[in-house]
């Protein structure tokens, strides 16, 4: 009788074990997270995201959306995604055919919505004010490289253009979760007066800053400086990749001159030393500026971090 007992006894604890695992199992295949394709889109869909469901990054910190190879685990990821939020091919070419395996609903690349399409900033608008004229023949490969077709592909970088990237998440997340539409409701409320504080708050940031020029490595960052009246006075697409020669280096110390420019900035993926070449004898201070955002903890106010942050990079050097 009490061997039975002893028995039954372990059936139950073996089954409870059994069952339980088993629940986990549903638990985390049923919860899965938006993922979304870059960190600054993160942090604008864990601010509308909180409290309903996890938010994750597919690219790690130092990863270039320009030419990122993917790994198992990351199609995995985009896979199991209740929701995949993305710029676009244009943006993140290596993208394309894994996420034309999600259904429709499954996937959202914000610059083909209506909404933002409309503020989307052409190449060559931007390049009318911030063009430099350096060698024809590396400009010409380097431009091919970076520019994703007739716009620019830096939404993340406009804080209209995530006001509007919010509101397309959060009409996703109502439909894949109708019963946490009260929790929805506030998360857009609080992200949007969130970006109105935060906006105030950069003006003065940049404030002295303004009418200051400067050259930038990478030609990311059309929107913010539009939004916020910056005065860039060239950029130089160069690939980190790929040791820039003297007499590049030459002519770009040369405008750098020519421009009396306060700062030239790199970003954390270039090395130190390049920027150093560029600037030694010039005068020109040096910065850095992060267009991704590196570092930062994804929550639901780290998209305002995330810009605060860019302004006080670009104010460090510049006053």
């Amino acid at each position: 009788m009490t061997h039975i007992s002893k028995n039954n006894a372990r059936k139950l604890v073996l089954g409870a074990i059994a069952s339980s695992v088993l629940s986990a199992t549903m638990v985390s295949t049923a919860s899965a997270d938006v993922v979304a394709s870059l960190r600054p889109l993160a942090f604008i869909a864990a601010g509308i995201a909180d409290g309903v469901t996890e938010t994750q990054v597919l690219l790690p910190d130092g990863a270039s959306p320009h030419d990122y190879a993917l790994k198992p685990s990351d199609l995995k990821k985009i896979k199991q995604a209740d929701l995949f939020v993305w710029v676009g091919p244009e943006m993140e070419m290596f993208l394309q055919k894994p996420i034309n395996t999600l259904a429709q609903n499954k996937r959202l690349a914000l610059a083909e919505q209506p909404n933002i399409k409309a503020l989307l900033m052409a190449e060559n608008q931007e390049d009318e004010h911030s063009h430099s004229h350096t060698d024809e023949a590396n400009h010409d490969s380097d431009h091919e490289h970076h520019h994703h077709g007739e716009y620019n592909m830096h939404i993340w970088l406009s804080p209209e253009i995530a006001n509007f990237a919010a509101q397309d998440i959060y009409e996703r997340l109502l439909v894949l979760y109708p019963d946490q539409k009260e929790k929805l409701d506030v998360n857009l409320r609080k992200f949007k007066e969130n970006m109105t504080q935060n906006d105030e708050k950069i003006v003065n940031i940049l404030e002295p800053a303004k009418n200051k020029g400067y050259f930038v490595f990478h030609d990311a960052y059309g929107y913010f400086e539009k939004h916020y009246q910056l005065a860039p006075l060239g950029h130089f697409t160069i690939n980190p990749e790929i040791q820039p020669g003297a007499q590049k280096l030459h002519q770009i110390r040369t405008q750098l001159v020519e421009h009396k420019a306060k700062c030239v900035f790199a970003e954390p993926q270039f090395r130190p030393a390049v920027i150093e070449s560029v600037a030694r004898n010039t005068g020109v201070k040096m910065g850095t500026l992060d267009p991704l955002g590196s570092g930062l903890v994804i929550g639901p106010d780290s998209y305002m971090q995330f810009l605060t942050q860019l302004s006080e990079q670009y104010a460090s050097c510049l006053n």
